[in-house]
């Protein structure tokens, strides 16, 4: 079979031609993303590749007058894909899982870094200010932790959090026995209110859309820190801007953030973001950002690619 790979970058290339020659199949690698222009690439393809470009109606049109029957993203979220339109059309749409160490061992340097300060500590140090002064930190294992969403990856959190000594709440719409031996589940206004430290390991969907806003900010311990290596779509960035100026949130480390699509994974050295809200919270002493690197291990990468590629075999087999 023939499956066209958009966006493919240099670090997964060798990736692909591995799983390619262990399949036999047929890839048509791409740099660049999916667009009107590039659509065409999948012409006498059964499997469209992808990741994290919107793909919306005009694109699924096009791939479906190609032939392509299935669209593959190798990313655990697909919300980016309007897959109800392409079902109306007989293309199914599937994504991938990786291994949860890379983000849950993230999540928790993450949060480490941001209760000992480190990145006005790494700021100083840079500039040779080797003093004291505001870098006082925290001990994790003094620290009640709220993990908001207890799958693959939230669990994973739980149970590395567990060696540290810390009290661990939980919150997830499905319970399991094996999150209950590390962590107590809770409602969330209870997370909320007993938490020092919140991580966030939920979907993107309309329920979770901004369910740390204004009003579940208000009802925080004053001092708070936020973790989120899931989705931006989870905090609303202006409720968490205020917060974080009022001493409200004491310190975040934010992996994604709302409106990163076009940003992340590019070079904007010589030219403006234009992103308002990112360069606010990056300017602040006590937020922590990265760019959507929570996932990036050797091991993850391989995952998904392997995983798309079979799950384009699998659909077009079926």
């Amino acid at each position: 079979m023939k499956i066209a790979v958009y966006s493919c970058r240099p670090d997964e290339e060798a990736f692909f031609r591995q799983y390619e020659k262990k399949y036999g199949a047929e890839l048509l690698i791409s740099p660049l993303p999916p667009t009107p222009e590039t659509a065409l690439l999948a012409r006498g393809c059964q499997a469209v590749n992808t990741i994290t470009t919107p793909i919306g109606r005009e694109l699924i049109d096009i791939w479906h007058q190609c032939g392509v029957r299935t669209i593959s993203t190798r990313t655990v979220g697909y919300e980016h894909i309007d897959w109800k339109y392409a079902k109306e059309l007989g293309i199914s749409v599937s994504n991938v899982s990786y291994t949860p160490h890379t983000v849950a061992e993230y999540t928790v340097m993450t949060m480490l870094m941001a209760i000992r300060k480190m990145k006005t500590i790494l700021t100083r140090y840079m500039g040779q200010d080797y003093s004291l002064t505001g870098i006082r930190g925290r001990e994790l294992c003094h620290m009640t932790v709220g993990v908001i969403g207890t799958g693959k990856i939230g669990e994973t959190v739980i149970r590395l959090l567990s060696s540290f000594g810390c009290r661990i709440l939980a919150y997830s719409r499905t319970e399991k026995d094996s999150v209950k031996a590390y962590a107590r589940y809770c409602g969330l206004e209870t997370l909320y209110r007993e938490s020092d430290l919140i991580t966030l390991h939920a979907p993107a969907t309309p329920d979770t859309f901004h369910m740390i806003n204004r009003d579940s900010l208000a009802s925080m311990k004053d001092g708070v820190v936020l973790i989120n290596m899931a989705r931006g779509s989870l905090i609303d960035t202006s409720s968490l801007i205020e917060a974080l100026e009022s001493g409200k949130v004491g310190a975040a480390a934010l992996d994604v953030v709302e409106n990163e699509t076009g940003i992340y994974y590019q070079d904007f050295k010589c030219r403006p973001v234009g992103h308002h809200e990112m360069a606010v919270l990056q300017a602040m002493p006590n937020v922590l950002m990265t760019p959507h690197t929570a996932f990036f291990s050797d091991e993850a990468v391989d995952d998904m690619v392997r995983y798309s590629i079979e799950n384009c075999i699998a659909a077009v087999s079926h």
